[in-house]
């Protein structure tokens, strides 16, 4: 079983589960496709990329979003980083990451230095086109006492009814706090109370079209 530091992980191929939530870290049918269709597309990225934009993400997971962001990011030709900053309460072991993220070439050059950096210990990543930080603790308290406010929310909890905790009515007013004027948020879930949680904290919510298996997903705007 997991302790309170590790979300207990069990392996299908190369798709990292987490025995603690009892969910996968990211889509079987694509990790890195769902990354672009949910929480890129989801948020209108690349068309919204400016110089100092700002990309906020409940759960690190992998880092595999944080790459495909990059990439995109990279892609686009937007000058100066992409500052990005995550939320983290179980951090993945680094070589479990560098197992995970092997499964996606087309960020592979980019993986390598990231994960290299975590396993120094770091939780801030600065190269060519990102400015990461990776926030750790319980974001029921460390998103209340941050500084910053994001462009677009990545929203990538476990699932809303195997984690709860990170889709409080309190949490979503918290990123709704932190976010900043016509920003934007997208998550997978299409889950009614997560619909609701973002519309009382003031977001106008739309349901649209899912990836994969997934019928419909949840965008956001202020």
């Amino acid at each position: 079983m997991p302790d309170d530091q590790h979300p207990g992980l069990e392996w299908q191929g190369d798709v990292p589960f987490s025995s603690r939530f009892g969910d996968p870290y990211y889509s079987l049918e694509g990790g890195l496709s769902e990354a672009r269709h949910v929480f890129l597309a989801g948020n209108g990225l690349p068309d919204r990329f400016v110089p100092g934009f700002h990309v906020a993400e409940l759960g690190f997971g992998t880092g595999l979003n944080a790459l495909a962001a990059w990439a995109m990011w990279r892609e686009s030709r937007v000058p100066g980083p992409l500052r990005f900053t995550s939320f983290e309460l179980f951090p993945m072991a680094p070589e479990d990451m560098s197992r995970a993220l092997s499964a996606f070439p087309e960020v592979s050059r980019l993986a390598m230095p990231l994960v290299a950096a975590l396993e120094s210990a770091a939780r801030e990543f600065v190269a060519d086109g990102l400015h990461l930080k990776i926030v750790l603790g319980d974001a029921r308290e460390t998103l209340a006492s941050w500084d910053g406010a994001a462009d677009a929310w990545f929203l990538d909890g476990f699932s809303p009814a195997r984690n709860p905790e990170l889709w409080t009515p309190d949490l979503l007013h918290q990123v709704a706090r932190h976010t900043r004027p016509e920003g934007t948020a997208a998550t997978y879930s299409a889950a009614r109370a997560v619909r609701a949680g973002l519309a009382d904290a003031g977001f106008v919510v739309e349901r649209v079209s899912g990836f994969g298996r997934k019928r419909h997903m949840t965008v956001a705007r202020t």
